[in-house]
């Protein structure tokens, strides 16, 4: 049975402008430069040379004349602004799709596959064989590891390509393989990648007890199990330390140590700056290569001269209908700039506010808790859009180009009552780790006693996460003869 009824619904929907306005927050300072100039490309209502006139944002035009000659076919210019004008291209590529977020592109050149096929001809392969070698080397990952089984290469070799080979058969390519460089290539594991760089070394005493510890006690030498080592060798501990020094020479990723070396020098352009001159914070927005824009006058011009004109064409109209959808479009992401700006700038001033004693000192110790809500909270805005600025955008001060992200953290109370930092725990716990004796490294019970003694009461637990987010290994892990 079909019902019909009324019902009434609150909801909310973002507007094609502050959905571009959202997209513009987040962009870093070398996409907004490519996002300005290809919006000056794609739109010719936009300039950016002031004509030295006055920017009458209004568009305001002779609109008396216009309503005493107007009929019921013909434009009306002073209502040119409304959202029902908005051009296509502003709808759909700019605000919803992702085609226009580019990554930087790196520079052009040999690829890792590429630089491994080229070294091929170096050895006296058939077509078949050849063929079998080509395949091997596209079935390695990023740091040049084949992760796969030969039964399975040998059965995709026989689907794809119609060639039957054996596993013994691959093997023996595999072993060619294991010449080229960078060595280590073709490894399947971390243990025979190892190996097969150190049986490329000029064998000495310290290269052949190195080539024992990977090959028979590659287990012990994983967790630090020296005592074993030494006396399933026989060696001192002079000889085991000069063997681990061959071993940690080596490349646990030869083929990334490639694809690092092929990729641009992409360095990070900042989004603020900020000066500390005389104890005072002078905090800059960074726009480089950001030209101002401006409406062009020559597309108002058009506009007006189409309102005196007494006859008025179908194809006049067809133009100015053309013309006010640019102009929509220049005014909306001019607007938008300025809007742009003034967020980020209100948002950076409440972080450096907030931690004016860490921009003065530079002691990242003196960093106060803070999270998305606080500053949020301060400027009035949504904490979706402070996280945007957060998450995108790096700042250039004196102690070093930061991501903005990093002056965030949750807060703990320490022995005193006092709100502080995870950041500062942090740094306490790397201090503690860094100087501790490295042939008997603290345990976490034993950090968490320090931690605890220093005024900071976290449990073990914290202790633990607190480590793995330093990048600091477990005790074992982390002693050294």
């Amino acid at each position: 049975m079909l019902n019909q009824k009324l019902q009434l619904k609150l909801s909310q929907k973002l507007s094609p402008q502050q959905i571009q306005l959202m997209k513009l927050i987040q962009l870093s300072t070398l996409e907004f430069e490519q996002r300005l100039s290809r919006e000056i490309e794609e739109n010719p209502a936009l300039d950016t040379v002031d004509e030295s006139q006055e920017i009458d944002n209004d568009f305001e035009y002779n609109q008396d004349s216009e309503k005493q000659e107007k009929s019921d076919d013909e434009i009306d210019i002073s209502e040119y602004l409304s959202d029902d004008d908005i051009p296509d291209y502003n709808l759909k590529s700019n605000n919803y799709s992702e085609e226009n977020e580019r990554a930087i592109p790196y520079a052009a050149g040999t690829s890792f596959n590429q630089f491994l096929k080229n070294q091929l001809h170096s050895f006296s392969f058939n077509n078949e064989d050849l063929e079998i070698a080509e395949f091997i080397l596209g079935s390695l990952d990023q740091f040049g590891y084949l992760r796969r089984d030969l039964i399975d290469i040998s059965d995709d070799l026989a689907f794809t390509l119609g060639i039957n080979a054996d596993e013994n058969k691959i093997q023996k390519i595999l072993d060619k393989i294991y010449l080229l460089d960078p060595a280590g290539i073709g490894a399947k594991n971390l243990q025979e990648c190892l190996y097969l760089q150190l049986k490329r070394k000029k064998t000495t005493k310290n290269i052949s007890n190195a080539v024992k510890i990977i090959k028979d006690l590659f287990d012990e030498f994983s967790k630090r199990h020296f005592d074993k080592i030494k006396a399933k060798l026989n060696i001192s501990d002079e000889d085991l330390r000069e063997s681990i020094s061959e071993i940690e020479k080596l490349n646990p990723k030869p083929g990334g140590a490639y694809n690092e070396n092929t990729k641009m020098n992409s360095s990070i352009v900042p989004d603020f700056t900020v000066e500390v001159i005389d104890g005072e914070i002078k905090l800059k927005l960074n726009s480089r290569n950001a030209p101002d824009l401006y409406v062009s006058n020559e597309y108002k011009n058009m506009l007006s001269g189409y309102s005196e004109s007494k006859e008025k064409t179908k194809s006049q109209k067809d133009a100015v209908m053309f013309i006010k959808q640019k102009l929509d479009s220049a005014k909306w992401f001019i607007e938008a700039i300025k809007q742009r700006n003034q967020t980020l700038i209100m948002t950076m001033s409440a972080i450096v506010d907030f931690q004016k004693e860490y921009f003065i000192t530079g002691d990242e110790k003196k960093l106060k808790p803070m999270i998305l809500k606080d500053i949020a909270e301060e400027i009035t805005m949504d904490i979706s859009t402070i996280s945007r600025v957060a998450n995108s955008k790096y700042v250039d001060t004196p102690y070093g180009t930061k991501l903005i992200k990093s002056f965030f953290s949750e807060g703990i109370k320490n022995s005193k009552g006092e709100d502080i930092s995870t950041i500062e725990v942090k740094k306490t716990l790397e201090s503690i780790i860094e100087s501790e004796d490295k042939k008997k490294p603290l345990t976490d019970d034993q950090l968490t006693k320090l931690l605890n003694k220093e005024g900071y009461p976290i449990a073990r637990r914290t202790v633990a996460k607190y480590r793995e987010m330093i990048g600091a290994p477990v005790a074992r892990l982390r002693r050294k003869l």
